[in-house]
């Protein structure tokens, strides 16, 4: 079985799409939360989303709205979450 078909057939689209779409959430309110001087989203919570799949989203909208664009925790730290999750995936694709 291919890896598209288990995503699509386990429910995985659906996950991938939530979890982006959470960690997009949470990057523009963090941003604005910034400008406003309100209670921020804590760095560990926009990592553990981008770990739990939502690094793609994150980045572009991080890169789109200029938010932590100077912060080499994720601008370096989001990538290398995305460069072990193609990983994983070419693996899931390869071996199963």
């Amino acid at each position: 079985m291919s890896v598209i078909k288990i995503i699509i057939s386990d429910g995985g689209f659906l996950y991938f799409f939530a979890v982006s779409f959470i960690a997009v959430c949470l990057t523009v309110y963090d941003k604005l939360s910034a400008k406003a001087r309100g209670r921020r989203v804590p760095e560990a919570t926009l990592l553990l989303f981008s770990l739990l799949g939502g690094s793609a989203a994150m980045l572009i909208t991080m890169l789109l709205i200029r938010h932590k664009t100077r912060h080499i925790k994720f601008m370096a730290g989001i990538p290398f979450i995305m460069a072990i999750q193609t990983v994983f995936i070419f693996m899931l694709y390869r071996y199963y």
